[in-house]
Formats: C-alpha cells, sequence, structure tokens
C-alpha cells in the first residue's frame, strides 16, 4: 500500500495489554476500526478491539483471518515470535518492521546496533550461556575484568522491570543467583553506572524519515519498576537538547517507523548513555495524554499509518505515578479519595486480576511546574490506600516489587 493509510481502515496489533488498549482508543477515536491478537484470553486490549483474535502465535488460522483484515500492523510488546512478524510483513507493511524490532528483542543485537550506530553505552560484555555455576564464575571473572565491579547481570532475552537481573557487588564472592542465571542463559554484563537521573524519549517516526519527539522524561524507579515519571524532565536545558538528539538519531538510525522509546542514563559526570530502546509506546510516555497537545497513542497511529505527525510539546508539566497490584492487598482501593485529590485523572487499565507488581493503571497529573505536579500524583497515590490525602511524598520512596505483567 502506497501513500497514508486513511480512517475507515483497520489497524492491527499484536500484543493485547494496556498499550494496545490505549493504542484502540486512540485509533477509534480518529476513525479506524482496529484488530488485535493476543495470546491470553483475558488481554485488556481484546475487549477495546473491533475484531479481537484469542489464539496462539502460532496457529494458521488466526494468522490467516488477523492478516486478511487488516491494512497494517503494529506492535504494543517487543516479545514476539520473529517468524510471525517476518510473516505478518509479507502480507501488509508492519511498522516497526521485523529487523527494527529483532533488533530490540535481545540485549546483545540491540547493544551491537547501538554500537554500530555511534551510540554511547556503559562498558558491556555478552556471555554465552555457561552451563554450570562454575563455568559462569570462571566467564565473570573474565568479564568483569573489562567492565570493572560492581556490575549488572542481565538475560539477553525477554527481561523487563528487574526481572532477570543480578547486581554483581563491588567485592566479595559470585552471588549464588548470577551464577544460576549464566549458567542457564545467554546474558549480557554491563558496568554499574554512577548514576544522576534516568531519562527517557518517545520518538516517532514516519515512512518518509520526518522524527518528532516528545519532552525529555525523568523517571524515578522503585526496586527497577518505574514508580514516578515527570515531564518535562527537571534537567539542564544542554542535557535535554542532548538527549532528544540521541534518541531521534538512534530511532533513525535503527529504522523504526511508527514509535520507539529511548531509555537513557544520565551520570553523575553529566554523560548520557544509551540503556535500551523499546520499539512501541512506553510506560514513562503515558504522561503525554494530559501534558502534551498530542499524546504518545495518537501519535503512534499517525505515525503507522503515513499521516501528519502531531506537535508533541508539552502543554503544562505533567506527572504520572504506576498502580501496582500491591494496592489491592487491603481489598478494594479508595478511587473516591484519589480523584478527591483536585487535578489528579485515573486511569485503569481492565486487568480482572491485581497482583503483586502487575501494573493496573497509573495516576497523572499537570500543574504549573514540574514539582506540584509530582506532589499531586503522590498524594493522590496514598489517598488510595489510606483513604484520604496523604503526604506529597518523595519521588521513588514508594515500596513496589519488581514484576510487570
Amino acid at each position: 500500500m502506497t501513500g497514508p493509510i486513511l480512517p475507515g481502515a483497520t489497524l492491527g496489533v499484536l500484543g493485547g495489554g494496556q498499550l494496545g488498549r490505549m493504542f484502540a482508543a486512540a485509533a477509534r477515536r480518529l476513525g479506524y476500526r482496529v484488530a488485535v491478537w493476543s495470546d491470553a484470553p483475558d488481554a485488556p486490549a481484546l475487549a477495546a478491539a473491533d475484531l479481537a483474535t484469542n489464539a496462539p502465535y502460532d496457529d494458521a488460522a488466526a494468522f490467516e483471518a488477523f492478516t486478511g483484515a487488516i491494512d497494517v500492523c503494529t506492535v504494543e510488546f517487543e516479545n514476539l515470535p520473529a517468524d510471525l512478524l517476518r510473516a505478518i510483513e509479507g502480507r501488509v507493511p508492519l511498522r516497526p518492521s521485523s529487523q527494527a524490532i529483532a533488533a530490540t528483542q535481545h540485549r546483545g543485537r540491540e547493544k551491537r546496533a547501538l554500537a554500530e550506530l555511534g551510540a554511547p553505552l556503559a562498558p558491556w560484555r555478552p556471555l554465552a550461556a555457561a552451563g554450570t555455576p562454575h563455568a559462569a564464575a570462571a566467564a565473570l571473572e573474565a568479564a568483569t575484568a573489562a567492565t570493572g565491579r560492581p556490575a549488572v547481570l542481565k538475560t539477553a532475552g525477554f527481561g523487563y522491570d528487574g526481572k532477570g537481573q543480578v547486581t554483581i557487588p563491588a567485592t566479595g564472592r559470585w552471588p549464588g543467583a548470577a551464577l544460576a542465571l549464566l549458567a542457564a542463559e545467554p546474558c549480557v554484563l554491563e558496568a554499574f553506572v554512577d548514576l544522576e537521573l534516568e531519562l527517557s524519549v518517545v520518538v516517532a517516526r514516519a515512512p518518509g524519515g520526518e522524527t518528532r519527539a516528545f519532552p525529555v522524561a525523568e523517571n524515578h524507579h522503585a526496586r527497577h519498576v518505574l514508580d514516578l515519571t515527570v515531564m518535562p524532565g527537571r534537567v539542564a536545558v544542554d542535557v535535554a537538547e542532548r538527549a532528544e538528539a540521541l534518541a531521534r538519531r538512534v530511532v533513525t538510525g535503527l529504522g523504526v517507523v511508527g514509535l520507539a522509546c529511548v531509555e537513557l542514563f544520565l551520570t553523575r559526570a553529566g554523560d548520557l548513555w544509551v540503556n535500551e530502546v523499546a520499539p512501541r509506546p512506553h510506560n514513562s510516555g503515558h504522561v503525554t495524554i494530559e501534558a502534551c497537545r498530542v499524546d504518545q497513542f495518537e501519535q503512534q497511529v499517525r505515525a503507522v499509518c503515513g499521516l501528519p505527525l502531531g506537535d508533541p510539546a508539552a502543554v503544562r508539566p505533567g506527572a504520572m505515578a504506576n498502580l501496582l497490584g500491591d494496592l489491592w492487598d487491603g481489598g478494594e482501593p479508595d478511587w473516591a479519595a484519589a480523584l478527591a485529590v483536585g487535578g489528579a485523572r485515573l486511569h485503569l487499565y481492565g486487568k480482572a486480576q491485581a497482583r503483586p507488581g502487575r501494573k493496573m493503571g497509573h495516576l497523572s497529573a499537570v500543574a504549573d511546574d514540574a514539582d506540584a505536579a509530582a506532589a499531586l500524583v503522590l498524594r493522590a497515590r496514598a489517598a488510595l490506600a489510606r483513604g484520604g490525602e496523604g503526604p506529597a511524598g518523595a519521588a521513588g520512596a514508594t515500596p513496589n516489587p519488581d514484576p510487570r505483567a
């Protein structure tokens, strides 16, 4: 198909999580139909779709029905079978491409691709599965000679929100968890970053190569899970400019068409290092729904369909706080108390079961400055558990656990 894909067409989404659900809402608002294919029967995006396919990703009949109904396809998470992505690409445009997605599915491939682009990275080494703890210890000894200690050992594939990561301390014995991890599967070892802040930049790239970047987001984590995002990030102007330029260069170099988020480390020395790339909307981009002229999901629709990209500038400073399943431990959260905090906006993802660490929704707010926006969402979240307004708190102060969904 050449030219823009206009409203009235059917957009396909692989994956059924909250990112697909919010993409579907944006697409339908613009006049598109949406087909979602998920292998999970209770996936929240299925309920938001015009055409819902719940089947394994290797189901031939589902493939024929799904690809026969859509005009273009995108993804809401990257850990999808490579064969499926290539097969869909043979039927309809896939944005981002199977090649761009493949580069981000595996930390080793991703880092090699980024290095080829000249992107700054923390020192790292790829490590093959060692087979035994004894062999893993020898591999770590050799690798840390290059990266130094402390360091972080990460699985090469299928890691997110702190899963599949073990910190290697500056001194002492190798952690048993690290030896078990490396014995079982390929990993990458990364030097420990002298971190000032974690940042991210969501970038849209159109089929013709035009890019538009959202304001730099400042991210705070608790136990490896994103806890609080503030946009625009509270960093110097030159840092924001360098972060945006680096993110555009990465997205362009990887050949992404659609939307991608580039996660960055800002070191205490003022350097920017690329952490990883997500070829889809991102948790930190949820704040764009209230804070920006166009949100990340409408921008994804525009980029995937070849429509003019929207203006991603911030209208007002905003903040977003994640709501994890732990909030349900004492019963249903007090939604009325949270919404009584003036300016707080509630987004729930339609997940039927709350589990510890599962992302169930988020709170967002805009204000005259970033500090005020952050205080609003933290106060609203505190009210969920306490039945009344709590203190504003501090960024990253909430004890959220590791797993995603």
